[in-house]
């Protein structure tokens, strides 16, 4: 099959745009790790809780999707906080196997709740000025996701900058690397639990506000995320904010090279194939030292 460099480049700009949303999924996650050392096995159905939270504000209250993010960032912070609160905080010194299957619990939880609240039926939100495209030579961008790929890149970026120059990310930076000390030092640590595990919460609202537009909504839709979460976790390095970023990136190009030159459902193949080669050769992830 003869394929003309401006395709490639058009799949490759396609795989970035959604690989923008991906970083920002896994950004929360790798947060989580990072500062408590802990795995969010329910990630992805947080992310299907905002995803059908901007899409109910806009169906039933004509939000746009976009304006939803003001009312996604505080209400999955909160979610987010009450989790921590009231489950995780109760396992934090347990073994990894029991922290595994709170999470896990939690998610089939919400997964059967929204099953039972609002169905199976798959829902997307149709807003015919987000169906333009965007020319740049002879390649063209979806609106809809030029939009998901500059909002990601800045909400990162501010939530870098909170971890860099803030008082309360050096708090978190020095948790995640050394909890006692923090604590001797006089970091209120379960605070910082609290505000990370809301954060990575508030994380997923932006971006379930983001895709909604050109992806479906509905009850498993969090099975996607969070695979897509760990492949980008396991490549950028467990608990690094960059290698998330990256690894976010790298995982959507593998995903619409795969889906342009593999048939039907093994577009993924191309994605869990570099997943399990960095297992085998890069246990440790591409960026090797995790850190926020």
């Amino acid at each position: 099959m003869q394929v003309s460099l401006t395709t490639l480049i058009q799949v490759g700009l396609d795989g970035l745009l959604m690989g923008s949303v991906y970083s920002l999924v896994a950004i929360g996650l790798t947060l989580i790790w990072g500062v408590m050392n802990i795995v969010n096995f329910a990630h992805g159905e947080f992310m299907m809780l905002a995803m059908y939270l901007s899409y109910w504000s806009f169906t039933l209250l004509g939000i746009n999707p976009y304006l939803s993010i003001l009312l996604n960032i505080p209400l999955m912070f909160m979610f987010g906080a009450l989790v921590q609160k009231t489950l995780i905080d109760r396992v934090l010194d347990s073994p990894h196997h029991i922290q595994i299957l709170l999470t896990v619990g939690l998610g089939l939880l919400l997964e059967n709740l929204a099953l039972y609240l609002w169905s199976p039926d798959y829902r997307i939100i149709n807003l015919k000025y987000l169906d333009a495209t965007v020319r740049i030579a002879d390649v063209s961008l979806g609106l809809s996701k030029l939009i998901a790929f500059l909002s990601s890149i800045f909400f990162a970026a501010i939530l870098y900058s909170v971890l860099k120059r803030t008082t309360l990310g050096r708090a978190m930076r020095a948790v995640a690397e050394e909890r006692e000390g923090a604590f001797l030092v006089g970091i209120n640590v379960g605070r910082i639990y609290t505000i990370s595990f809301g954060i990575a919460a508030a994380c997923v609202g932006v971006a379930g506000a983001l895709v909604i537009p050109f992806f479906y909504t509905h009850p498993r839709v969090g099975l996607v995320f969070i695979l897509m979460s760990f492949a980008v976790v396991v490549i950028g390095s467990m608990g690094n904010f960059f290698g998330a970023l990256i690894g976010g990136l790298i995982i959507g190009l593998m995903e619409s090279f795969g889906a342009f030159f593999l048939p039907g459902t093994l577009k993924l193949a191309a994605v869990f194939t570099i997943f399990i080669l960095v297992l085998l050769f890069k246990p440790k992830g591409l960026f090797g030292k995790s850190g926020l």
